[in-house]
């Protein structure tokens, strides 16, 4: 348990977590908070919920709804004191919807009469389309950077670079079992997408990106030989390249993962895991007793349940368990399992807060 004085930086803070030494305390930070609880920390609507941003575009147009919300991403930061922040592409009005931050998405939610030729047709449409983003979609990490320097800020920066879940994609599962080539050959235009997307972070100084995509709910919805033949090839090559790169791969799936646990941290060769899903079973203290040598784990007070629908007290000493969990040669970044969303009382994120400042001696956080 630390003081205020003699602190690391933020930067320092989460490159000693993510490199397994032990930081002056845990680093904190949120993946994805709804508007509705940033709005009570920032004083006006937050322009990191989508909602909020395309209503901003047509407002006071692209360009300055992205510097809207960089200020609105670092304020957020600054007042909570995060050490990092999390950053996904905008897209501007033509290509306006909402950016995926958990997983790809594609797909159809209901049974095709041709599942192989619906994937045979997701293939065409990604084959056609430039890996990577477009100079508007990077404006925003530019714009969160040029922030950060104005204000003598030095947070690192994790951004998404998710291609090879399956949620929802009745078709893509199905064609993974009727014919094996197709479906491989829908997750290598996924990777060549992830990878165009990691070379403009890379440019960009970008050191954290989150990479792979659902692949389980509460329980598995696809098989452990499915996983290993299909995703943990490409999603291994996307994180070689990261790291090829001076970067930290960081893979991503809620759900309960332990039947393919060895695969998705040491087959797919990453050195974090994020939407850990205590939910599901995805326990901290065990992940950390057999990983934490090699893995760092972002998270994971529970959004579901204990956010949304606990008591304060309740979320104050989740919050301290979990924290003790991640405990251990770095190697623990702490934010909620998954994201802050409209469901979760203001009082009891504070209640989060106050709980890590207690923690660690630092000042309350006021309001």
């Amino acid at each position: 348990m630390s003081s205020e004085s003699n602190q690391m930086t933020s930067r320092q803070r989460v490159r000693a977590a993510l490199e397994h030494r032990e930081p002056d305390r845990t680093p904190i930070f949120e993946y994805v908070m709804h508007s509705a609880v940033a709005e009570a920390f920032i004083g006006r609507p937050y322009a990191g919920d989508f909602v909020v941003f395309q209503s901003l575009v047509g407002e006071i147009g692209y360009e300055s709804a992205v510097r809207r919300l960089a200020a609105d991403m670092v304020d957020l930061a600054e007042r909570l004191g995060f050490d990092l922040i999390y950053i996904y592409p905008y897209p501007p009005p033509a290509a306006a919807s909402p950016p995926e931050t958990e997983s790809d998405s594609s797909g159809t939610h209901g049974l095709r009469d041709d599942p192989v030729e619906e994937v045979r047709r997701q293939i065409e449409r990604l084959s056609a389309g430039r890996p990577g983003w477009s100079d508007a979609e990077q404006s925003v990490f530019v714009a969160v950077t040029e922030e950060l320097a104005r204000r003598g800020l030095d947070l690192p920066i994790l951004a998404p670079a998710h291609g090879h879940g399956v949620w929802t994609n009745v078709d893509l599962m199905q064609t993974m079992l009727l014919e094996p080539e197709v479906a491989a050959e829908y997750f290598a235009c996924k990777t060549r997408i992830c990878m165009g997307q990691v070379e403009a972070y890379l440019e960009l100084g970008i050191d954290q990106i989150a990479i792979g995509g659902d692949f389980a709910g509460n329980k598995p919805i696809i098989s452990a030989e499915a996983y290993r033949t299909f995703i943990v090839p490409e999603v291994r090559k996307v994180a070689r390249r990261i790291h090829e790169g001076g970067a930290f791969a960081v893979n991503a799936s809620d759900g309960d993962l332990w039947y393919v646990i060895e695969d998705f941290l040491i087959g797919c060769e990453v050195d974090g895991y994020i939407e850990i899903d205590g939910q599901a079973g995805m326990d901290l203290g065990k992940l950390k007793q057999r990983f934490g040598d090699r893995i760092t784990f972002y998270g994971n007070v529970d959004c579901m349940q204990v956010l949304s629908f606990a008591e304060p007290d309740e979320v104050r000493r989740q919050t301290h368990r979990i924290i003790e969990d991640g405990f251990g040669s770095g190697g623990h970044i702490l934010c909620s399992n998954n994201a802050i969303t409209s469901s979760v009382p203001v009082a009891n994120y504070v209640a989060m807060q106050q709980a890590y400042r207690e923690y660690f001696n630092l000042q309350p956080l006021k309001m």
